[in-house]
């Protein structure tokens, strides 16, 4: 009996199966145990591996592209001790906000001194896990304002142009009418015309 799951998993490796089982290290970083090598792979949040494995005890995510971390991407790693976050261009506007519950939630805070912002300008230095949510959201109103302006700007140009195809469609029309009003002018003539030389 204690062979038959030996031989379930070299069941499933052999037909390719095996990856949905056990987590495989993510593409690109290196692994070993416990620990997933992230560092320097120019990593931005779209390129973010979806899921670590969870028995992954130390990641490294230094030194990338990243601008923030996905909403929930550490929260059932529960073997987690540390995530090495340095060297990266962290935005912090709303989508920052998960990274920075998260670190406040770690025992050692002291760690994560050199995770800092890279803007907005009036945010850039500050270390995320110190951040107050109020100045955080205060740059989320900046955006959702700038984009409700961008809106607004876009609307305005649409109705403009519509404006203007409304009045070239009045011209066009006073136009055509103008022409028919000439055609049907000129054929009452011919007519006049055609009538006048038959009674002679």
């Amino acid at each position: 009996c204690g062979a038959s799951p030996r031989v379930g998993i070299l069941f499933l490796s052999l037909l390719g199966f095996l990856p949905l089982v056990i987590p495989t290290c993510p593409v690109p970083c290196k692994c070993a145990t416990s620990i997933i090598d992230c560092t320097s792979k120019d990593l931005t949040v779209a390129k973010l591996p979806v899921a670590f494995r969870p028995s992954a005890e130390i990641i490294h995510l230094g030194y990338n592209k990243l601008t923030s971390i996905p909403n929930g991407l550490f929260d059932n790693l529960k073997s987690l001790q540390v995530v090495y976050l340095q060297g990266n261009p962290w935005e912090c506007n709303c989508d920052i906000l998960y990274l920075r519950s998260w670190l406040q939630w770690q025992q050692n805070r002291t760690l994560y001194r050199d995770v800092k912002c890279t803007s907005p300008a009036h945010l850039q230095d500050r270390i995320i896990a110190y951040l107050t949510e109020d100045e955080i959201i205060s740059t989320c109103q900046y955006s959702y304002c700038s984009l409700a302006l961008l809106s607004q700007l876009c609307l305005f140009i649409l109705l403009f142009l519509q404006g203007i195809l409304v009045i070239f469609i009045i011209v066009y029309l006073q136009k055509f009418r103008r022409m028919t009003a000439e055609a049907q002018s000129t054929t009452q003539d011919l007519y006049q015309v055609v009538e006048t030389r038959g009674s002679f």
